[in-house]
């Protein structure tokens, strides 16, 4: 899963993903699904120690277009996990009361804490991407966000949290799909057709979002999303590295439970 990794100060350019490659993936979409069963298995078994230990936080970003799958990812790459320790958080417009404050505020607010698994489907990086093609505030402002969004994730990091965040990277005519199929038209919005016409905008500032803000602390994944069960399959093993990597263990008991015996 490393290909899809950003390295810190590399420039990269979006043409250069393949929205529909599935790597160096062999296997048919029926084998990938498969696999997605295995890997819901390890993680549900890796949540449960990373809830039991208790000394660790993870925070999952999920950043995209509009139809890019945030909400399929999450239902799909977490299928399975106890809901005790894994949460969802959505960002949407701010309230009154968030914008009375800095925007990092409400974020921070909603990171996870010890034995937590946070999901943000949007994030603080709403704030360099909307705010900017939309002109919502002016540019002398977002552009001093990138620096204080990485001093903001350091911090996170340094008190022990375990960032990932995944651009799950799409081309233009999923949108289309929210209108062909029925049990997907609720989603639409016509003010996606907006969207869709900054398109260009849009992965521009993505690209800038990738090249400034993916850090050794909280770097970014660009994941192919057109196949779904593909993406997934990317998510999943990005995560499931990751909770390997933190060398868990389930806490010792303070008792000594040998001689009991339950009848």
């Amino acid at each position: 899963m490393k290909q899809y990794r950003v390295q810190p100060d590399e420039k990269i350019e979006l043409k250069n993903f393949s929205p529909d490659s599935k790597g160096d993936f062999k296997g048919s979409k029926k084998e990938g699904k498969r696999k997605l069963l295995e890997l819901n298995e390890e993680l549900e078994a890796l949540q449960e120690l990373f809830y039991a230990e208790g000394k660790h936080k993870l925070l999952v970003i999920l950043q995209g277009m509009d139809a890019a799958g945030k909400d399929g990812t999450i239902r799909h790459v977490f299928e399975g996990v106890n809901p005790q320790g894994v949460s969802v958080t959505g960002f949407g417009v701010p309230t009154k009361e968030e914008l009375a404050h800095d925007y990092l505020w409400r974020i921070h607010k909603a990171t996870p804490k010890n034995g937590q698994m946070m999901i943000f489907n949007r994030s603080h990086y709403e704030d360099v991407l909307v705010v900017r093609v939309e002109g919502l505030v002016p540019e002398k402002v977002w552009k001093k966000r990138y620096d204080q969004i990485n001093a903001f994730e350091k911090m996170l990091a340094d008190e022990g949290t375990t960032i990932l965040k995944f651009f799950l990277h799409i081309s233009p005519e999923r949108l289309q799909e929210r209108l062909d199929d029925p049990a997907k038209n609720w989603k639409f919005n016509p003010g996606d057709l907006k969207t869709r016409a900054k398109w260009g905008e849009y992965e521009k500032a993505f690209e800038d979002v990738l090249n400034k803000t993916s850090t050794a602390w909280a770097p970014w994944y660009v994941v192919p999303a057109n196949r779904k069960w593909y993406r997934n399959l990317v998510i999943s093993e990005v995560i499931i590295d990751t909770l390997k990597d933190l060398k868990m263990q389930y806490p010792e008991n303070k008792e000594d439970l040998s001689g009991i015996v339950i009848e």
